[in-house]
């Protein structure tokens, strides 16, 4: 087996509605609503399926929780930039640090969303 992608993660949330603001305004996410009135969020090629906490669709993880996600995106917007318009937007931001990526050296920035998981924007130097 040769995996090519990550297509969509799952995450559960406490909130769905407070999720959906939180990456549509603040990370710019786009909201799709499928199946029978499930919401995702898009960006890429990829997606964020939201499970409400205790209404999780089968089959689910052994123990979905909100707040156990570490995730990493990237932008091609100026960290700089970024962390004061997270900044204005009343998000608390810790950084900018360099880290390795998946296929290099980033620069990033680490904030929370509404269930606390920790959320980590970057560039590709």
């Amino acid at each position: 087996m040769k995996i090519d992608r990550i297509d969509h993660l799952v995450l559960t949330v406490k909130d769905i509605d407070a999720t959906c603001t939180f990456y549509t305004s603040i990370l710019g996410m786009e909201l799709e609503t499928f199946g029978e009135g499930r919401k995702a969020l898009k960006f890429g090629n990829q997606k964020l399926n939201l499970h409400q906490k205790g209404k999780e669709f089968e089959p689910k993880a052994y123990t979905p929780t909100p707040g156990a996600i570490d995730i990493c995106f990237i932008t091609t917007d100026n960290i700089e930039q970024l962390k004061a318009e997270l900044e204005n937007k009343n998000i608390q931001t810790q950084g900018i640090f360099e880290r390795t990526g998946a296929t290099g050296k980033i620069r990033s920035i680490y904030f929370r969303d509404p269930d606390q998981n920790l959320i980590e924007v970057s560039n590709y130097l």
